[in-house]
């Protein structure tokens, strides 16, 4: 009766420390959730300060994210973008490095990429912006593609990035235009006057009124002493565009294309 008594009280303490176990595991458990849904808030309250230029309000809460999480991969990108905003490229390479370390998606390397390129880092860049293309379900190939025509003709490779910024057009027909005008600064750069002109020309035949074509164009026949060239489109400009701010441009413009 007595080992009865002794083999039942040993269950019920068995029964109770692994009970208790469990309660800890749950408690744990939820802490963990709890964790995962405060870096989440502030890591979104952050990102929104973000786009809106608050710089200081987005600092305040990415870094309460941080704190919560070192090895969060969003975090740690926004952190680098809000860096990078502020001027601070070292702190900003900085924070890409332990965002690709924690597992980085290629709208990261092409954010690093970006990055690179602003500090003329071209070969840095362009590595990657490779890694961000490795991957065939990413979205904004588009914008790879033209970092990446940037960073080849940033080391000289004249064909390469024509042949980039050409296939960002493939990739995203929409924004064709934006590709040519790429496509049409490379070759000023290396002194590629004639198709430069004719690519700025064929985008304003398309749509009249694209302020960044007239500026390119006009840039270019001022560099090539075509004044009334650059009077012509200037004019033309101003008749077609809706918008007031570009009227205003292009009439100031007008008084010093003389």
């Amino acid at each position: 009766m007595k080992k009865r008594s002794i083999c039942r009280l040993s269950i019920v303490i068995l029964a109770s420390l692994l009970l208790a176990g469990c309660q800890g595991s749950a408690k744990k458990q939820l802490s963990e959730e709890d964790q995962l849904k405060r870096i989440k808030i502030h890591y979104q309250i952050g990102l929104d300060a973000l786009h809106k230029n608050q710089l200081p309000k987005a600092f305040e809460e990415l870094m309460k994210a941080e704190a919560l999480d070192s090895h969060h991969v969003d975090t740690l990108a926004a952190l680098g973008y809000a860096w990078r905003k502020r001027g601070n490229f070292k702190k900003s390479e900085k924070y890409y490095k332990r965002a690709i370390q924690s597992g980085a998606d290629s709208s990261i390397y092409t954010n690093y990429g970006s990055l690179l390129l602003e500090m003329q880092r071209y070969a840095d860049a362009k590595v990657q912006i490779d890694k961000a293309l490795e991957d065939p379900r990413y979205r904004n190939q588009f914008v790879a593609y033209i970092l990446l025509g940037d960073a080849v003709l940033g080391l000289g490779r004249f064909d390469d990035a024509i042949a980039a910024y050409r296939q960002a057009g493939a990739m995203n027909p929409g924004q064709r235009n934006y590709s040519r005008i790429k496509e049409a600064e490379a070759c000023i750069s290396f002194k590629r006057y004639n198709y430069a002109k004719a690519l700025y020309e064929t985008i304003l035949r398309e749509n009249s009124s694209d302020r960044v074509a007239v500026e390119g164009l006009v840039k270019l026949l001022k560099l090539r002493n075509d004044r009334a060239g650059a009077r012509k489109h200037l004019k033309s400009f101003i008749q077609n565009t809706k918008s007031e701010l570009d009227r205003a441009w292009a009439s100031d413009e007008l008084e010093r294309v003389r």
